[in-house]
């Protein structure tokens, strides 16, 4: 299954040369690159075309042969953190009681445990940054989890992430946006690793 982007407002700011082709066959990939470099406005490009959605702007072809999905699911784990959204859980009390007392990454590893597997067969989770606040420990255990999604549920999925663990790991493939030109990645101005900053 392929993406081709056509046009896109974001990337022609970032100077992206169009088109640009994403090979979405691959059952887990992995979408890697320096902050600022595209990756979750990609993943949302992604999920917009999977929907047939068509923001202004936007133009793309997706040529998803015979395949059928029955949904795309977008996992953002900066909007979409529980415990930031208390309301939803109002008549549970049990999750509630879990949330106060749960750390951020425990939260975290509930939903790739609990309601990840919840989603229908084939579905495809689009996932921007799903190892924030776990340790590299449980980064392990969320690339095994995805794993298990795509085995046995049959998932398909797309991860924008800077963990190592994911993008190093022999089962991903990996899209690396900073072979794209843009201008838009941190400043090189901020000094060099175990050096100091502070003028």
């Amino acid at each position: 299954m392929y993406l081709k982007i056509l046009g896109h407002p974001i990337f022609t700011v970032l100077n992206f040369h169009m088109p640009m082709i994403v090979d979405l066959s691959h059952p887990l990939v992995i979408l890697a690159g320096e902050n600022g470099c595209g990756k979750s406005t990609l993943l949302h490009a992604i999920y917009y075309a999977l929907h047939g959605e068509r923001p202004e702007g936007y133009v793309y072809r997706l040529e998803a042969g015979e395949v059928k999905f029955p949904q795309a699911y977008l996992f953002d784990a900066e909007q979409h953190n529980p415990r930031t959204q208390l309301e939803l859980f109002k008549d549970q009390p049990e999750m509630l009681e879990f949330l106060g007392m749960a750390s951020h990454g425990q939260v975290m590893l509930s939903l790739f445990r609990e309601s990840f597997p919840r989603l229908p067969d084939g579905t495809i989770l689009l996932l921007d940054e799903p190892e924030m606040a776990l340790s590299v420990s449980n980064q392990r255990r969320i690339l095994k989890m995805l794993m298990e999604l795509v085995d046995q549920k049959h998932f398909r999925i797309v991860c924008a992430t800077h963990s190592p663990v994911l993008i190093d790991a022999p089962e991903t493939y990996v899209i690396n946006l900073d072979r794209h030109v843009n201008r838009n990645v941190t400043a090189t101005d901020l000094g060099v690793e175990g050096a100091s900053t502070i003028q």
